[in-house]
């Protein structure tokens, strides 16, 4: 049972990765601007006329290593390169979160088990 709940995990993931470029190809299409909530500093101030202080103080303090979710840093738009390239990007970011959270189950098991 709990290796057939794994893998329907694993397909939910691969489909929510491979849906991920609806995000740029729906926006594109519907001529709405960028994906919601992926705005920059620009944009909220665009948006709602100011930005706020916590998001000012703050603005500078992470930079994405794929800018855009791509690997050359242009805009990934809708083309085919573009979404590709998206896919990529969230295999790397779904792979990373497993790989971080299968290290820190393993931890958390061997700490339960008295294991140092």
């Amino acid at each position: 049972m709990k290796e057939k709940n794994l893998k329907r995990l694993w397909m939910g993931i691969a489909l929510l990765v491979l849906l991920a470029p609806l995000g740029l190809l729906l926006p594109a299409a519907f001529n709405a601007g960028d994906a919601w909530g992926e705005w920059g500093s620009e944009e909220i101030i665009r948006r709602i006329g100011y930005l706020p202080r916590g998001m000012m103080k703050t603005a500078g303090l992470w930079k994405a290593p794929f800018t855009d979710y791509t690997l050359t840093g242009n805009s990934a738009g809708s083309n085919i390169k573009g979404s590709l390239e998206y896919i990529f990007s969230g295999l790397l970011g779904a792979g990373a979160v497993a790989l971080l959270s299968y290290m820190l189950g393993r931890w958390l098991a061997r700490k339960e088990n008295g294991e140092s």
